[in-house]
């Protein structure tokens, strides 16, 4: 999976989009979106990474993130068996929906605040998490209905807290996301083979020291070290579709299994064969 600005399908009219219990938890996918996310996980321990906010969050987590603010995949790297709701509200549910009907007013406060991204904790948490966990069973109008309900708890709770002290500003203009997103894909395309810093440079027209400092300025890491990173992501998936510590080590762009079970210890805890047993374990 790329690591780059999702595309949500505008393929339906409602203004909102649920994804029910999707698993990512294999994957590192940094990402971010037009339209607002609110997330909602049970049964977990991890990293709560939202724009320049970090922290961890535990048994569950309720946050609310504004459009465009980059963030992780709330359950990645999570082994535990966890649940997560996430939905999507578009970018025209304010301007077809809510700046058209005045009693809905109330929910413009929260979604302005949303571009600090809100995490709610308390009885807010439990109460909105039940109602999300319900979406999925509902028809068009019931589902409707439960989102304003939950819009509508969310926006009069005062269990909250903002993750920026300022509101966020994604720092990629449309020329940095598109580059961006070349090198991602390039990334993507190519992990499984040798990638130099010179090709990779060279795709943006840059010297190798001047990509350098260009990546590390703005993904906080080095091109080697995301480069192993995602190559450990893809090693991951391979082993839990069946692949041995071998197969997925050369499968994944690892030259020698030596470097690749450095690597997977390094970024992960575990080595590979514990990985998979432990994942084995607990599908049992």
């Amino acid at each position: 999976m790329k690591i780059q600005l999702e595309k949500i399908s505008t393929e339906t009219k409602s203004p909102f989009r649920l994804l029910h219990d999707p698993k990512l938890n294999h994957l590192f996918y940094w990402h971010f979106h037009p339209e607002l996310e609110l997330v909602y996980i049970e049964g977990a321990n991890a990293k709560r990474h939202v724009g320049n906010h970090i922290s961890d969050y535990k048994e569950s987590d309720l946050v609310l993130i504004g459009s465009n603010i980059p963030h992780l995949n709330f359950d990645y790297g999570v082994t535990t068996t966890y649940r997560k709701e996430v939905l999507h509200l578009k970018t025209n549910f304010k301007d077809r929906v809510l700046d058209s009907l005045p009693e809905l007013k109330q929910i413009d406060r929260l979604l302005d605040l949303s571009r600090y991204g809100i995490a709610f904790f308390g009885t807010t948490k439990q109460e909105a998490g039940n109602l999300m966990k319900t979406l999925y069973l509902l028809e068009p109008f019931d589902f409707f209905i439960t989102i304003m309900k939950l819009l509508k708890l969310l926006a009069n709770s005062n269990e909250f807290e903002l993750l920026h002290k300022k509101p966020f500003v994604n720092k990629y203009s449309n020329k940095e996301q598109k580059r961006i997103r070349e090198i991602y894909g390039f990334i993507d395309e190519n992990y499984q083979h040798k990638i130099s810093l010179e090709e990779v440079a060279a795709l943006c027209n840059l010297t190798k020291p001047a990509f350098c400092r260009y990546f590390k300025k703005n993904t906080g890491n080095t091109f080697t070290a995301f480069l192993n990173q995602y190559r450990i992501t893809q090693a991951k998936r391979l082993l839990l579709l069946g692949k041995n510590v071998s197969e997925a080590c050369y499968a994944s762009g690892f030259e020698s299994l030596s470097y690749f079970n450095r690597m997977f210890k390094k970024i992960s805890g575990d080595n590979p064969s514990q990985f998979k047993r432990k994942h084995h374990e607990g599908k049992l």
